[in-house]
C-alpha cells in the first residue's frame, strides 16, 4: 500500500513539475531519454489498466522542452506517434482477444467497471470517430480502444481511425508545446500552462461522467 502511495505521490510531482524532471531525465540518461518517453506513451496508451499516465501534458513539456534544441523535434514526434499508434493497435488487440478475462482479472484493483462503461457510452455514441476523439481525453483514451476491440470493430476501420487520431493528438500537443515553448511568457509560466492542459483535458471526462450518472439515475 505504502508503495502504491509513494508512486502516486511521485505521479503528481512528476506532472506538477515535469520540466524538471524531464530535465533530470536528460542528465542523467542522455539520449536515452527517447527510449523512457516512448515507453510512457505506449504504455498510456496500449495498456488498459494504466490511464493515469501523463500524456497531454508530457507532449505539450516534451515540445516546448525541444524548443532550444536538446531534443530533436522531427524525431521525437515521429518516435511518439508511432509509440501511440502502437499502443492503441495492442490494446484493442487485448480487447479483441482478452477483453473479458482482462476486467476479471483486474477488477477492483487497476481496473474499473464503470470507466470500461462510460468509454462504451462514448464509443456508442460517435463509433469510429471515438477513437479520434478520445486520444484527447485521459482515461477515455486507454480504455476507448480496449472497449473497440471487445466489441470487435472492424479492424482495418479500428487502423484508420487509430493512425488519425495518434496523427492529431501528438502533433498538435507537441508542436503548441514546442511554438509556445519559444515565448518567454510562457517559459515563465509554464507550470501554470501545464496545470491548464491538465484541467482542460480533464473536462471530457467529467461530463461523460455526470452524464452516465444521469443515465443511471433516470433509469
Amino acid at each position: 500500500m505504502d508503495t502504491l502511495i509513494d508512486g502516486i505521490k511521485y505521479l503528481v510531482d512528476f506532472v506538477l513539475h515535469i520540466e524538471v524532471h524531464l530535465q533530470e531525465l536528460f542528465a542523467n540518461y542522455g539520449r536515452g531519454i527517447y527510449a523512457i518517453l516512448f515507453a510512457i506513451i505506449f504504455c498510456e496508451t496500449g495498456l488498459v489498466v494504466m490511464p493515469f499516465l501523463p500524456g497531454d501534458s508530457l507532449l505539450f513539456a516534451l515540445g516546448a522542452f525541444s524548443a532550444d534544441g536538446t531534443l530533436n523535434i522531427t524525431f521525437l514526434w515521429a518516435l511518439l506517434l508511432s509509440a501511440a499508434i502502437l499502443g492503441d493497435a495492442v490494446n484493442y488487440t487485448l480487447g479483441r482477444n482478452f477483453g473479458e478475462k482482462i476486467l476479471t482479472k483486474f477488477e477492483g484493483r487497476a481496473l474499473k467497471r464503470q470507466h470500461v462503461r462510460q468509454a462504451e457510452i462514448f464509443f456508442e455514441k460517435w463509433g469510429g470517430w471515438a477513437i479520434v476523439l478520445a486520444r484527447f481525453a485521459p482515461f477515455l483514451r486507454t480504455f476507448v480502444p480496449f472497449v473497440a476491440g471487445i466489441g470487435h470493430m472492424n479492424s482495418a476501420k479500428f487502423f484508420f481511425y487509430n493512425v488519425l487520431g495518434g496523427l492529431l493528438w501528438i502533433s498538435s500537443f507537441l508542436f503548441a508545446g514546442f511554438f509556445f515553448g519559444k515565448l518567454p511568457f510562457f517559459q515563465n509560466n509554464m507550470k501554470l500552462l501545464i496545470l491548464g492542459i491538465i484541467v482542460v483535458s480533464l473536462i471530457p471526462g467529467v461530463v461523460g461522467i455526470m452524464k452516465a450518472r444521469k443515465i443511471k439515475v433516470d433509469a
